[in-house]
Parts: structure tokens; C-alpha cells; sequence
């Protein structure tokens, strides 16, 4: 990190709303992170009266708890298997052994869609989404899917991955369009959607009939659509498994013919700990064929140990190995083309440096992602700058379905220029035009930070990432900056002191506008103002 700047101590007597960094929003997140353990107060945190902050030049020698480091920092990643293995017949001891691509292995760069045995359609219907070129984990994992094999495929967040998997799948369907074809499982609701559209999209000269089956939604609807054998099935674990395990055999019946099953996000899905979702992907699992007759596709954008391991289970001699692409190399990485910075705040004007933030020349017209640690600050923050005038729509787990669906489409399309959200919001989700990531709550694990700045700089665009860092944050900072590799600058712009304009221009207006959404809150208002109606 940059030569930090010290922070008045004023915040840690704070317990607001604002401050809090503990997860809460484990709807569809399995999210089982330690808090940091806390730092002992010193004298080096005395107040200063009038609330500016001033050079810590001695930063770098403020030593980071080894025990907070170890809580916060990833698991170290499984050993590597060797780039590729030989083999020359598949036998009942050689079967388990995977073939495994690695981000060194040599991948013909001139590939084509069309040299990859892709179906003219699916070119021609892949060339209207502007998707011409493959990306190295379409290079990667096309040929295999098609050729029949398992896959386990780990490549960073915004590489292309659904085409990976979408392409194969639609391509050996069109052949023999039957019943459902293909189960596939993702975390969350908005991820599942994104998938929907995408089949959908690729699919779409074919007449190919996609149903999604997520919670929030009518469970008598959900049930007719399953029996009506739809070509893809996209749901979240929990409800596919509330019909699996609450619908008439005859609404569940078509899942036993699926040719493909797909966990998407499969480290998310086969976490363990709290809020884990494996036991609703078990019982999903149930309901489909055996290993043995369907293909099995993971794919994820971290290869856990959890995901790693399934590779070295015993397979029948009948199945070919595993077909491994690892292009993640030492796992998680930042996009190289996003710029890194942090702003200085006292936790008790939080929401007064993001609003001047959100205001500088250079960041007003940027599409704009806010990440909040919690539901509770997330729905605060949305009708705060509700009330400042801003563009703000919200993603999180205390919106309902409906709602949440809506809110994602008028940011997608730019009817609202910022979105506050919870983890909800940083993993699979696809919007290109996203140039700006605000953390006004750092993550304790770095792998989630990495995850959240992964929304922007997509494609190789660029992007900024701002972090708001509070005296307590800097252990949490220095984490991040070891897992990353990289350090933080502070955040500049010509011409622009934020610190001078929170102190003209929020101090006073901001305070006023977070009382009025705090007063909202208590009386049961929408973020519109309204009064919301109890049920019965």
C-alpha cells in the first residue's frame, strides 16, 4: 500500500449501521468467513478535533496480526497436476487419471469457432452476439465437451465460460432435441437469469424451450413448466430441490433423461460451512442420471481443493478420464487493466466520502457497482442516495425476487447509473459496462475482493476500483495487497480535494438525508418513500 494517511479514531467508538463488516447476506451466498481478530486500540489512534486526516508515515511499520492474517488470507491452492498425460488406452487403473490443460499448455491461438467442430448455426448465432473470437477456455474446453468428456474448467471471472459450456451442449441437442437435455445449477437467482438469457440468446434459431426454477417464484408454475420437458432446466439448488422433493413423480420424471449436468460457480456450490448449499445439490443430484450415464460439467472461476479433488475419484473404465482446464494459474487474479486505489475515510462520514466521490468529474458519468458487506447497510445506502439525487437502484437479499430482477434489468440498461449491492452482485454477473467498483465496505477475505473488482475492467476495458479504508482496515488492506500482488495507490484526481468538498459540500446535507432514510426505515417505507401495506 501507498504511504497511508492516518485516520482520526473517532470511528472506533462508532456502532452504526454503516460500519458494520460482518456478512449477513447468506441467502444464496454460502459465505463461512472468519472476522479479523480485533486490534487493540493505541495511542497512535488519538482524535484529532477537527476531523482531518494527516500523514502516518511510519504505515509500513504497523504490524499486521499474524492471526488476523491467517483467519483472512486463502487457502493455498491444491498442488498442480502435471501439465498433460499421456495415455494411450483407457483401462480400469488408468481411468481416473485426468488430462489437465494448464494456463502454459500450448492452445492453438488461431483457433476458430469453426475449427473447434462448432456447427454452423451456432457460429452464425454466436457472430450476432458479437462473439467472433473464442476466448482461451472455449479453446480449451469445446473440443472435449463435444468429444464426450467430463469437464472441470477454472478460468478468471469474465472469460467467457457459459459459451464454454452453452455451445457443446446446444450443439449435441439440436441433434436430437429431446425431453431435457441439459440441468443447470447456479448459486444465485441473478446468475441463473443471466444463464436463461444466454441459452436463450445462442439457442434462439433452434426453437430451444429453456425454464428457470428459482425461489421467489410461483412453485404451481415452476411445476407445470418441468413437466412439460423442457430442453434446459437452469435453477438454484434449493428450489430444484424443494420440487424434487414436494412435486408428483410425474413433474420431476424428466430429469432422470438429462444428457448434461452443469454446476456453475461449482466452488460455491460444493462449499462447506455455514449457509452451504451442498445438501440441496445432493438432493439435486439424486433426481438426475448416475455419473455414469451423463456428462458432468464444472465450471468455476476459482479451483477450490473441494473442486480440485473430484478429479481423483475412482471412475468406471467405460468413462474417459477427467478433462481438467486450469487457466486460472495460482488461482484468482485482478484483470490487468484495472487501476487499484483507496480513499482515506473516518468511519463516522463514510457516507459523506462516497457521495463526493460518486460526484467527481471523472467518476459522475461512470456505471457505477457499490459493494456493502451487509443487507442492512446495502438498503440504507440506496434510499441515502436516493435522497442526494443520485441514479441508484439495489441487488441484495432483502429485496424480493421480482423486485431484485427488475432492479438488475434498469441498471443493465442504464436507467440507473449505480448499483448498491451485496456479494450478490460480484461473482458471474456479466455487465460490460460497469467502470467503476466501489468497496465502502472492504471484504475480510481477499478472494471476495477479488471478485467484486472483477465487475469491472471485463474484456480488457478498463476500470477503477476505490476503497474506502478506515484505521481499521489496514490489516485487512495489507492482506489483500500480499494475496494480489499488487498495492493500492491513493486515490487522485486533477484538480479535485475530496477531503476539502466533504467538508464544503456534505458535512451538513448528507447527515440531514441520512436521518430522513434511517427515519424511512423505522416506519416502514419503501426507498420511494411510500408506506408499505403489512399482508392480512
Amino acid at each position: 500500500m501507498a504511504p497511508l494517511q492516518k485516520v482520526t479514531s473517532e470511528e472506533s467508538s462508532s456502532k452504526s449501521i454503516s460500519g458494520s463488516s460482518d456478512h449477513s447476506d447468506v441467502e444464496d451466498l454460502p459465505l463461512d468467513h472468519d472476522r479479523p481478530t480485533k486490534r487493540r486500540r493505541t495511542s497512535s489512534d488519538s482524535v484529532r478535533s477537527n476531523g482531518v486526516t494527516h500523514d502516518l508515515k511510519n504505515v509500513k511499520h504497523v504490524k499486521t496480526s499474524e492471526a488476523t492474517i491467517s483467519r483472512i488470507k486463502p487457502k493455498q491452492a491444491a498442488e498442480k497436476v502435471p501439465a498433460k498425460v499421456e495415455k494411450t488406452s483407457i483401462t480400469e487403473e488408468d481411468a481416473s487419471v485426468p488430462e489437465t490443460i494448464l494456463a502454459s499448455t500450448a492452445v492453438d491461438e488461431t483457433a476458430t469457432f469453426s475449427t473447434l467442430s462448432v456447427d454452423p448455426w451456432l457460429v452464425a448465432s454466436l457472430s450476432t452476439m458479437a462473439i467472433k473470437t473464442p476466448t482461451m477456455v472455449q479453446k480449451s474446453s469445446i473440443p472435449p465437451i463435444l468429444a464426450g468428456r467430463d469437464c472441470i474448467a477454472g478460468s478468471r471471472t469474465g472469460s467467457g465460460k457459459t459459451v464454454a459450456f452453452a455451445v457443446p451442449i446446444l450443439q449435441t441437442w439440436a441433434r436430437d432435441p429431446s425431453g431435457i437435455y441439459a440441468v443447470v445449477l447456479t448459486p444465485t437467482r441473478e446468475l441463473a437469469l443471466q444463464l436463461l438469457e444466454q441459452f436463450q440468446a445462442i439457442g434462439s434459431s433452434q426453437g430451444i424451450k429453456c425454464v428457470l426454477i428459482t425461489g421467489g417464484a410461483d412453485m404451481r408454475a415452476q411445476a407445470l413448466d418441468l413437466a412439460r420437458r423442457p430442453h434446459i432446466v437452469i435453477a438454484t439448488p434449493g428450489r430444484l430441490a424443494d420440487h424434487i422433493e414436494t412435486s408428483g413423480a410425474d413433474t420431476i420424471l424428466g430429469l432422470k433423461r438429462a444428457k448434461y449436468v452443469v454446476l456453475d460457480e461449482a466452488d460455491r456450490l460444493l462449499a462447506a460451512g455455514k449457509g452451504s448449499m451442498l445438501p440441496a445439490v445432493q438432493t439435486c443430484l439424486s433426481a438426475l442420471p448416475p455419473p455414469s450415464a451423463r456428462q458432468t460439467l464444472l465450471f468455476t472461476a476459482t479451483l477450490t481443493p473441494e473442486v480440485s479433488a473430484l478429479q481423483d475419484l475412482p471412475r468406471p473404465a467405460s468413462k474417459p478420464p477427467i478433462f481438467t482446464v486450469n487457466l486460472n494459474t495460482s488461482a484468482l487474479t485482478l484483470p490487468p487493466t484495472l487501476k487499484q486505489t483507496y480513499q482515506l475515510v473516518n468511519t463516522l462520514h463514510r457516507e459523506k466520502y462516497l457521495h463526493i466521490l460518486l460526484l467527481t468529474p471523472l467518476n459522475l458519468p461512470k456505471q457505477t457497482i457499490i459493494f456493502a458487506n451487509r443487507t442492512s447497510t446495502a438498503n440504507l445506502l440506496e434510499r441515502l442516495l436516493r435522497l442526494l439525487g443520485h441514479r441508484v437502484t439495489a441487488l441484495h437479499s432483502g429485496l424480493p425476487q421480482p423486485e431484485r430482477t427488475a432492479n438488475l434489468s434498469r441498471f443493465r440498461a442504464g436507467a440507473a447509473r449505480i448499483l448498491v449491492s451485496t456479494d450478490l452482485a460480484s461473482r458471474g454477473l456479466d455487465i460490460p459496462a460497469v467502470q467503476l467498483v466501489i468497496n465502502y465496505d472492504l471484504p475480510r477475505n481477499p478472494d471476495d475482493y477479488i471478485h467484486r473488482c472483477g465487475r469491472t475492467a471485463r474484456a480488457g476495458r478498463g476500470g477503477l476500483v476505490v476503497n474506502l479504508v478506515g484505521q481499521r482496515d489496514v490489516d485487512v488492506v495489507k492482506a489483500i495487497e500480499e494475496r494480489v500482488g499488487r498495492e493500492m495507490q491513493a486515490f487522485e484526481e486533477e484538480g479535485v480535494s475530496i477531503e476539502g468538498r466533504v467538508v464544503r459540500d456534505a458535512v451538513g446535507v448528507v447527515g440531514e438525508k441520512k436521518r430522513e432514510a434511517m427515519l424511512g426505515i423505522e416506519e416502514g417505507r419503501d426507498v420511494k418513500g411510500n408506506r408499505v401495506r403489512k399482508k392480512g
